[in-house]
């Protein structure tokens, strides 16, 4: 399986380096390659005598909202087929890259690569766009054919979009300092490897993203103080690390980081305009109560509702839960609301459960990110950002992982109910991930 992890970190690394993978022809990409790997998963797992599937609750409400957008199609329930078509086989890309990483990253080695590559991928992009913002801060890769005229930050074309990108990357890092969760002469490299994004998030001055971070920062600090060893975590190093991208930030030009967070720039969307796409999608969605209007058909349907008329198209409500209420109606809220809940339930079992001091990390940041991000929702579309969701999904599955046991685990709060594969399934739908 050695390949298909690969390949998923591929997937990860090329979508947010292409623009988020809003670009047709990133998108095209990222889904071709998707089915590929499905495909050479299904190939080795057919070959391998003791090859196990494993499934998790997560995977329904994913699949139901597929079902959602099939259904739409051929009961011609979409107002504009072509559109939902063209978001269902995004959303399949989505679920692959969910289902195939619940099959690669399950043992521990696994997965301290993969969140190492999580951390340096955080940092790595972080310094290009504090780099890129002093240097060329229009030009994306310093390019002037990729000149925007948006508000871009590092590869993001909006920088309310490389915010939800740290809100689900670096508290990985942090967690990691915070529980213990790497060895002690890794700590200066972690605190460089995290301090720097923390740093770029505040230069990028996406209000959104800057109170969300401040949200999951109070949330790592809450579940270390709640938990039974309090006494060995290093809560300290987090109002550390601020004061110190708080320093950094001045050092290299707080002058432009405040001007952007003070008032509104040209390009930014103003609270009066937000609401309105809120109000818009809402009375779509009330129009088409059951099934929606069809998914991703908003950019077609919003200018039917449209009160406050600016010149500029809206291909998004700036609203994650409204848009999904008037695309897919009651019947995708119920999927929404059922992959939360799942996602709660199964990460507080997880996070609860007796395990090591990395795994505890793990599932603290894991927590930590989709709970940011989920709350970032409520004023912007970064699930809609095929680079973010691959991440969000990313984090759900490491929510919902398997505690990962050690010689010396931590202290559980209750006992833990282990993962079962289908494979060795004995008469009821396992709790795994």
């Amino acid at each position: 399986m050695s390949a298909v992890r690969l390949g998923l970190i591929l997937i990860l690394a090329f979508s947010v380096l292409s623009f988020g993978g809003v670009q047709v022809w990133s998108q095209s990409v990222l889904e071709i390659v998707a089915a590929v790997l499905l495909i050479l998963w299904a190939i080795l797992a057919y070959r391998s005598p003791d090859a196990v599937i494993y499934w998790s609750p997560l995977n329904w409400p994913l699949l139901g909202l597929i079902g959602i957008g099939v259904a739409q199609l051929l009961f011609h329930q979409s107002a504009y087929a072509f559109l939902t078509r063209a978001e269902l086989l995004r959303l399949t890309s989505y679920f692959i890259f969910f289902f195939l990483s619940a099959q690669s990253f399950r043992d521990k080695t696994e997965l301290s690569r993969l969140v190492w590559f999580i951390v340096i991928l955080c940092f790595g992009i972080s310094l290009l766009g504090i780099i890129q913002h002093f240097t060329s801060e229009q030009d994306i890769y310093w390019l002037p054919s990729i000149h925007v005229k948006g508000d871009p930050f590092g590869p993001y074309v909006n920088r309310n979009h490389f915010a939800g990108f740290v809100e689900l990357t670096l508290p990985m890092g942090l967690a990691l300092i915070v529980f213990r969760g790497m060895r002690d002469e890794l700590l200066p490299l972690a605190a460089v490897l995290t301090v720097v994004p923390v740093s770029a998030m505040i230069l990028a001055g996406s209000r959104g993203g800057i109170v969300t971070f401040g949200i999951e920062i109070v949330l790592l600090a809450l579940l270390a103080r709640n938990s039974r060893v309090t006494g060995s975590m290093r809560v300290g190093v987090l109002l550390s690390l601020a004061l110190v991208a708080l320093a950094l930030v001045a050092w290299v030009g707080a002058e432009k980081a405040i001007q952007r967070f003070s008032g509104l720039q040209a390009n930014d969307v103003s609270l009066a305009r937000r609401v309105s796409m809120v109000r818009g999608a809402l009375h779509i969605f009330l129009d088409h109560p059951i099934e929606g209007a069809g998914l991703g058909t908003l950019v077609d349907v919003y200018p039917h509702y449209e009160t406050i008329y600016d010149g500029k198209v809206v291909d998004h409500a700036h609203n994650d839960y409204a848009e999904l209420l008037a695309d897919t109606g009651l019947l995708g809220a119920v999927c929404g609301a059922a992959f939360v809940i799942l996602l709660y339930r199964i990460g507080r079992r997880n996070f609860e459960s007796r395990q090591s001091r990395f795994s505890w990390a793990l599932h603290a940041g894991a927590n930590v990110a989709v709970i940011g991000l989920l709350l970032h929702s409520f004023v912007d579309f970064n699930l809609h950002i095929p680079s973010n969701a691959f991440l969000f999904l990313l984090q759900s599955y490491l929510v919902s992982s398997d505690p990962l046991p050690s010689e010396s685990p931590v202290v559980p709060h209750r006992r833990d109910e282990r993962t079962r594969p289908i494979g060795q399934m004995a008469g009821r739908v396992p709790e795994i991930a």
